[in-house]
């Protein structure tokens, strides 16, 4: 059983259930497609998405089977998301084992993307509602819209916050939030705990995202080497933004303007974003969504269900950053 999930037994038992659904799902006559497609899978992680499924179902009456099914299609597309990001940031590494691009090559890490992408609806169109199939589809639309955005602002160094905001709703939060959508749905909620859910899933994977910025800045003082990269690529994030925002001097910019980021560059990065308030302002922001995730979990129905999943969405987000 993943150790995250160690204190709760009958969550993790689950997951278990998914990830053997996904395995054998993901089985081909094939063995490059097997092993490639393994590799993914098997790459670890939280797998708090498709934890999310089943714990928005236990609120209602729900099908064992079918929230398994689902909850995996949701984890499937986590990964074939996180294949592709690795492409396009040549990330070496995904968890601390060698990414699909880094061992099978780019060109059978796109297709290995789109395997998983095509397995998501092969599992999703037996025994569901159309509506369900939209719900991913809107998920799929809405990541890539993200990551569109995101590319579209390279470089851009004047970059408002709003425009950050719409990226990681894309990126993380649309995720998050269909995960709890697609197992309040499929468990018959009512309309009221069904949007309240959905909304808790924005706010986590809001403050999620915003939070995961702010660590590559918290406990040292230089600049992880993923974030190094994406400020080559042009890529900016919150703190950095923020930074940017209240430098009235403009040497921050001008730094990322010139910089050939080697290691003492990044020292003066971070430096640099640690004083204009850059963390400091991000951090703050993180807190606000954090807030109102909890308020939203206080509406929720009062039973066992909900006080894990306050325990599960705190540990989550109350880390230190």
């Amino acid at each position: 059983m993943n150790e995250y999930w160690m204190e709760y037994p009958e969550i993790g038992t689950s997951l278990e259930e998914v990830n053997q659904l996904i395995i054998d799902s993901t089985k081909d006559a094939d063995n490059f497609i097997s092993d490639a497609v393994s590799s993914a899978v098997s790459s670890g992680g939280k797998m708090l998405r498709p934890a999310f499924v089943i714990m928005s179902a236990k609120f209602g009456d729900y099908d064992k089977e079918n929230i398994v099914k689902l909850a995996a299609v949701v984890e499937m597309l986590h990964i074939a998301t996180l294949v592709h990001d690795d492409i396009i940031d040549e990330a070496k590494l995904r968890r601390g084992v060698e990414s699909v691009q880094s061992k099978y090559g780019k060109d059978s890490a796109v297709f290995i993307g789109d395997y998983l992408f095509a397995k998501c609806f092969t599992l999703i169109s037996s025994n569901f509602k159309s509506s369900e199939m939209e719900k991913l589809s809107n998920a799929i639309l809405k990541i890539c819209r993200g990551e569109l955005k995101q590319y579209s602002l390279r470089y851009m160094y004047d970059t408002h916050i709003f425009n950050y905001l719409k990226i990681i709703t894309g990126k993380t939060a649309a995720l998050f939030a269909m995960s709890f959508n697609i197992g309040a749905s499929q468990a018959n909620l009512d309309p009221g705990n069904i949007k309240n859910l959905t909304k808790i899933g924005y706010l986590c994977g809001m403050a999620f995202q915003i939070i995961d910025d702010c660590l590559d800045y918290s406990d040292h003082k230089t600049i992880k080497k993923s974030t190094m990269n994406d400020l080559k690529q042009g890529y900016l994030t919150l703190p950095v933004i923020y930074a940017l925002r209240n430098d009235k001097t403009n040497k921050l910019r001008s730094f990322l303007e010139t910089t050939d980021f080697n290691s003492d560059d990044t020292k003066i990065i971070h430096t640099m974003v640690m004083e204009n308030h850059g963390l400091e302002d991000a951090r703050l922001l993180a807190k606000k969504y954090t807030a109102k995730a909890f308020s939203r979990i206080e509406k929720l129905p009062s039973n066992e269900n909900s006080r894990i999943l306050e325990e599960v969405i705190k540990r989550m987000l109350n880390r230190k950053y």
